[in-house]
Order: structure tokens, then C-alpha cells, then sequence
């Protein structure tokens, strides 16, 4: 496992400054934002696809401070009903795609994203119930009819371009929030997809990590190191689904945290342990989105905490047998 950063935390900062911070900091893998949610101030795709001395630029700092690409990210909703919004989000998919093929990479990093409830909709309509029965129709319609004829077509269009991995991150409010709902795609449009596993996003539903993993196996392309912290007093009160703002700390159910502010060290060595069984050899990406911490402050403690977890080596021969 490669100890690794979601760049998008300092996307205030120059490509190059962000390079040398990292490297003293020790780390040798980034995930690069090349559109949609986390935007593309470090890799942006009309700049570098018709542009051979930029990525060649590019190449040579990568190679000058040791750092390699875990996958290159374009979180969006694709499938948006508003057309003109999931058409800026396929955009950004199809660039992403293009420019991995320039870099040689063959991981894109995405949300599976979430249609409206007829085609007539403005807006996304995550379902969490089965009755009444209006939202049986609307899964019927979301999956059968937009999400996985639209995955099916982009999945063809990375293949035709060197993408091995889309990595769809299990995220709540889009179709694919949990292991099942992965899986029902994957098994729709092929193993091309899989997932970004985020450990926070499952945290808060009341999912345990572990077993996520176990359940997911060969299909975990990529790793989002982030914590969460279920409240103790508020969630006993109102459960884990929480519309307060994020900033609003104290009131909600949950947030998000640094790794092992929300869990302890042996929680996180499990879920390492569990990834080295399954044979992830791939980046643990730290994304920084912890509100009680500055940037700097919470990149240093999540890399210092991550030292002591994370398994860095293959096992090699079982000597003592």
C-alpha cells in the first residue's frame, strides 16, 4: 500500500508547491482532480489533452519530487436530470478518460451519480425506502432505464481508451452508497466497475468497514482515507440522517474527521489488515474534510496516524511454517 493525498485540499497552492510539500511530507502518490465536485486547479484537461510540452512539463515534475498517480478524479452526477448539468459532468468523464490515456493511467475516480424520478424531473431523488410503492417505480426507472444504460456506454467508451478501473465512490445521495448497490452495477455493466472505498461514508450508515471489504474483495480499486464520528448524544436522538449544515458540529449526528478521530488505531489496522488479505497493493488517499482542523494540521496528524496502520510490505514467505 502507497501512502497517497487527494490533491484537492490544496488546490490554492501551485502544482509544483504542492509536489514539494508532499514530498517533505513523505508522501509519493496523489490523486489528482481533473473535473466536476473536486475541480481541476493541479490537472486541468483542456489545458494539457492538445498540449504534448504541458504534459510533458507535467511528466517532469511528477518525476522530480517522486510522486506517482493513483487515478485521476471527476466526482460528478453524470445522470443528473438537468440536462445541461449531467452534460458538464460527462464531459468532465470523457476529458478525464482521454487524459488518463495521455498519462498511462489506467484509473478514473468518479460517483456512480443519481437520475431524478422521471424524466421530466429537475432534480436528483435518492431513495431509501421501498414503500409506498412510487418508490419502487422510481428505482425501476433510475436503474433500468438511465443509470445502467448510461454506465454501460461510458464504460465502453474507457475501455476503448486504456481505462482498466472506474471508481465509483459509495456515497450517499447517489445510487451507489453501499457494497449491494455497487455490486448490482458492476454486475450490470462489467468489472470495469468497482469501487473508491471511503470508510466514512460507510461509518455514518451504520456499515462496518471490514466486512465491506470482504464483501467488495478484488473489486476495490481505490482507497479514501477519512474518518467519521458518529455522535454519542445526538444520534441516539435523532439517528444518522442528518440534513444540518456541516459547520453546525455540535449539533449534528455525525462528521466528518481526520483518520482516528473518529476510530481508533485499532480499528484502522484492521481495515488494513483486511485490505493486505484481499491483496490491495494500490494508494490509501487521504481527503481531508474535517472541519475542526486546518488543512496542514490535519494532513500531518492523518500521515503521522496512517504510519502506524497502514501495511507497506508484501508478507512474503511464511517462514515459521
Amino acid at each position: 500500500m502507497k501512502l497517497g493525498v487527494l490533491t484537492v485540499l490544496l488546490s490554492e497552492k501551485p502544482i509544483e508547491e504542492v509536489f514539494q510539500y508532499l514530498n517533505e511530507l513523505g508522501v509519493n502518490t496523489v490523486e489528482l482532480g481533473t473535473g466536476g465536485y473536486p475541480g481541476n486547479a493541479h490537472l486541468d484537461p483542456d489545458l494539457l489533452l492538445n498540449n504534448d510540452e504541458e504534459i510533458e512539463k507535467f511528466l517532469k515534475l511528477l518525476d522530480q519530487y517522486g510522486m506517482e498517480i493513483s487515478g485521476l478524479s471527476c466526482h460528478g452526477n453524470p445522470v443528473h436530470p438537468n440536462l445541461e448539468i449531467a452534460k458538464s459532468f460527462h464531459e468532465d468523464f470523457e476529458k478525464t478518460v482521454l487524459l488518463a490515456e495521455k498519462l498511462g493511467i489506467d484509473t478514473v475516480i468518479g460517483f456512480s451519480g443519481c437520475p431524478g424520478d422521471s424524466p421530466s424531473s429537475k432534480y436528483p431523488n435518492w431513495v431509501t425506502c421501498p414503500w409506498p410503492e412510487d418508490f419502487t417505480e422510481i428505482l425501476d426507472y433510475q436503474w433500468n432505464d438511465v443509470l445502467i444504460p448510461y454506465w454501460k456506454d461510458a464504460a465502453k467508451f474507457a475501455k476503448n481508451h486504456g481505462i482498466r478501473k472506474i471508481a465509483l465512490e459509495m456515497h450517499p445521495g447517489f445510487c451507489v452508497y453501499n457494497p449491494q448497490s455497487l455490486l448490482k452495477l458492476r454486475k450490470a455493466v462489467g468489472d470495469i466497475i468497482g469501487s473508491n472505498f471511503d470508510p466514512s461514508h460507510l461509518f455514518w450508515q451504520g456499515i462496518d468497514p471490514v466486512k465491506a471489504i470482504r464483501e467488495l474483495k478484488d473489486c476495490i480499486f481505490h482507497f479514501h482515507a477519512k474518518d467519521t464520528k458518529v455522535c454519542p448524544v445526538n444520534t441516539p436522538v435523532n439517528g444518522v440522517l442528518d440534513i444540518k449544515p456541516y459547520s453546525d458540529e455540535i449539533n449534528r449526528s455525525w462528521v466528518f474527521r481526520t483518520v482516528g478521530y473518529g476510530h481508533d488505531l485499532s480499528v484502522w489496522k484492521d481495515i488494513f489488515s483486511t485490505l493486505q488479505m484481499i491483496g490491495y497493493e494500490g494508494a490509501i488517499s487521504i481527503e481531508h474534510e474535517d472541519s475542526l482542523m486546518s488543512v496542514d494540521e490535519g494532513l500531518r496528524k492523518a500521515i503521522a496516524f496512517l504510519r502506524q496502520a497502514m501495511i507497506v510490505e508484501k508478507s512474503g514467505e511464511l517462514w515459521w511454517v
